[in-house]
């Protein structure tokens, strides 16, 4: 037994042992290796040390990842709604043989291929040519946009991976570091990388912001653009053009293959939290930056997880923090809606179901004896008793109605206010769907059921007005006959549904 408990203790343990290790290696008198990569809890002055930006390179760092994310959020938030999302994936991806190309002819004319604007001038070029690429297919041939995507990617990416097999092969070499645009490399970013990135995201935001208008009738509704005089091919080219060069400068932060996530991430989050344009791209634009910040921040607090993973990571955060708690598309809110509406629907359900029985028993105006069986309910519609007596409960509670002897209830001068109210606005609605619909009246109370429970104001008013109703409080007679006992084999009656359906 004891042997089992030794060995269950070291095989719980065994996860841990590289961070041990580290923290092993850090204790007093003891030195970590430079080739040590395992991960070790930092320290208190590690934290400050990045909270207070100390370091000059932390700085550095931190504000151009800041830069690039609130450019590529902005952006994005366009590409997004124009469905143009993917484009900057096949885009990222056709930049590598751009890359590559640049530093062989920069190596080949005596230049140093490792500058940054070098680089990116091939990845501009690049890049343009995969767009073109993809034009060009998809107009000359009969594949659609997303197989064209596909090609262009492979053939560009593989066709970066063999160049960058030369790279290393030429005598001149030094070729360390151009992969770092694959996966993004923020440590190796200085001062002038830094302006690089911010003044160029900075000019990307301020054409977004100059052109909200113009992009934002292309994203919604490109034919009536184009009715209006807009031009709309110079557009979608000038929004190609800001995708270009957010994906470009985006390259040594993120990398080429997770840069298209600051592009989708940020907006796709921001979705969740309104249902505007403009507070898509200014929230997009806030999580965006929170996310190169608070990655860039943990990479250097932890300096063995990469600065792009870590951008990445942040922002996938905040999406499912939004996609979860997002006002007013998120999936709690959604949820506590539907509950709501099942319950505002069940609740009209059975105050509309009262009032009929009311009706077709010549009830309606004995104040005395308005009392109705709770047994004859369950043949009207398909309720299970457990759901029934909820619905009551929850339906007295909002003095709607009174239980008597436990077996029977009556409607409250509330209540039955309510009750006609509802049986109207549904035939009024049964009777537009006969009128101006040709549905059948012996289909028409499943069609009205499906739309009634959502009516505004509103509308209801524009039917009164439109089938010629003098005053809201007259009650319309029912279309079809009400099914109220067993054996009536009217098939229009709602004895088949449940609650809600």
């Amino acid at each position: 037994m004891r042997l089992f408990v030794i060995v269950f203790l070291l095989m719980s343990l065994c996860p841990y042992a590289p961070l041990l290790a580290a923290n092993g290696a850090n204790s007093p008198g003891s030195q970590r290796s430079i080739t040590d990569r395992s991960i070790s809890i930092p320290e208190w002055k590690d934290w400050k040390r990045v909270f207070f930006l100390e370091d000059y390179n932390t700085r550095i760092v931190i504000l151009g990842t800041t830069l690039l994310g609130m450019s590529a959020g902005m952006i994005g938030s366009f590409a997004l709604l124009r469905k143009r999302a993917l484009m900057g994936d096949a885009l990222s991806h056709a930049t590598l043989p751009g890359i590559a190309l640049a530093f062989i002819l920069a190596t080949s004319f005596g230049m140093n291929g490792k500058t940054l604007p070098v680089l990116l001038s091939g990845a501009a070029i690049s890049g343009l040519l995969g767009i073109a690429s993809i034009l060009m297919i998809r107009n000359l041939t009969r594949l659609k946009e997303d197989a064209a995507l596909g090609i262009v990617l492979s053939v560009f990416f593989g066709a970066g991976v063999a160049l960058l097999g030369i790279v290393q092969q030429m005598q001149t070499g030094h070729a360390a570091g151009l992969e770092s645009f694959i996966y993004g490399k923020t440590a190796s970013m200085v001062a002038s990388d830094a302006w690089l990135i911010g003044s160029a995201g900075l000019s990307c935001m301020l054409i977004s912001i100059f052109l909200y208008k113009e992009l934002t009738l292309l994203c919604f509704d490109e034919g009536f653009a184009h009715s209006r005089g807009f031009p709309v091919v110079l557009l979608d080219m000038i929004l190609m053009g800001l995708v270009v060069v957010v994906t470009i400068i985006g390259l040594q932060a993120v990398g080429l293959i997770l840069m298209i996530s600051l592009l989708v991430i940020p907006p796709a989050a921001a979705r969740f939290w309104t249902e505007k344009i403009f507070y898509l791209s200014f929230v997009a634009t806030i999580l965006g930056a929170l996310s190169g910040m608070v990655g860039s921040a943990m990479s250097a607090i932890f300096p063995n997880l990469p600065s792009g993973a870590m951008i990445v990571l942040v922002a996938t955060s905040m999406f499912l923090v939004s996609m979860v708690f997002g006002v007013p598309r998120g999936i709690l809110i959604r949820k506590l809606r539907r509950y709501q509406l099942n319950r505002k629907v069940d609740r009209q359900h059975l105050l509309r179901s009262i009032y009929e029985y009311l009706e077709a028993h010549n009830l309606l105006t004995d104040q005395t004896n308005q009392l109705v069986p709770i047994k004859d309910l369950y043949q009207m519609r398909s309720w299970l008793p457990a759901d029934l007596h909820s619905i009551i409960h929850r339906a007295s509670q909002q003095d709607l109605l009174q239980t008597v002897d436990g077996n029977q209830i009556r409607l409250t001068p509330l209540g039955l206010t309510e009750a006609a109210r509802i049986v109207h606005e549904h035939r009024l609605w049964e009777l537009y769907l006969i009128t101006y619909a040709d549905v059948a009246s012996s289909k028409v109370d499943r069609d009205a059921d499906a739309i009634e429970h959502v009516l505004e104001p509103e509308v209801i008013s524009e039917l009164e007005t439109l089938l010629s109703q003098q005053s809201s409080t007259d009650i319309l007679p029912s279309p079809h006959t009400l099914q109220l006992k067993p054996g009536n084999s009217d098939s229009s009656a709602p004895d088949s549904r449940r609650p809600g359906s």
